[in-house]
């Protein structure tokens, strides 16, 4: 009598764990000569192409990088497709108060992060500590302490525009209440 293999299927539920199978499982690896990262990141290999590169992450980032979605398009096309495509996004900018609030989610422009960044501030400054940090580096560039330096003045303007910048996009808060 032939000695019967017991299965490890003892019907539902199944008792062995799912991928416990013995077959080798393929993994597709970067196009990028050389490298031996998962491929998991498609990328079109020619604009309008169905053809795709697949590329590690870092490798993807990279061919990504100087990407041009406006590329052979004229100036009149170029500005249709920004249009479109900031109409076909407005639903993300009006959904903006539903979000937590604060200066660092995304409600400051890249015009505001800039002055920001000009003050040395971090991205979730409120206005006084702006005005602090404006006032402080103000005093050690302006043209009443300095007269005559060109850097100096070069700075305090540099300075006071950031203010400027940051004053505006705060009055316009107040008034949105």
């Amino acid at each position: 009598m032939a000695k019967a293999r017991r299965s490890n299927d003892w019907g539902f539920p199944r008792w062995r764990g799912y991928g416990s199978s013995r077959e080798a499982t393929t993994v597709r690896l970067c196009d990028r000569h050389g490298c031996e990262e998962p491929g998991e990141c498609p990328a079109p290999k020619a604009p309008n192409s169905p053809e795709r590169w697949m590329f590690c992450q870092k490798h993807a980032a990279e061919y990504n990088r100087k990407w041009d979605y406006f590329e052979g398009l004229d100036k009149a096309e170029k500005e249709a497709r920004a249009s479109a495509e900031r109409s076909e996004n407005a639903g993300y900018a009006e959904a903006q108060h539903y979000g937590w609030s604060g200066s660092g989610d995304g409600s400051r422009s890249a015009d505001e992060m800039r002055a920001l960044e000009v003050l040395e501030l971090d991205a979730d400054a409120d206005f006084t500590a702006i005005k602090k940090a404006w006032r402080d580096k103000a005093k050690t560039v302006h043209p009443d302490v300095k007269p005559g330096d060109k850097e100096a003045a070069a700075e305090f303007q540099k300075l006071q525009l950031a203010y400027e910048v940051l004053k505006a996009a705060e009055d316009r808060r107040e008034w949105r209440g």
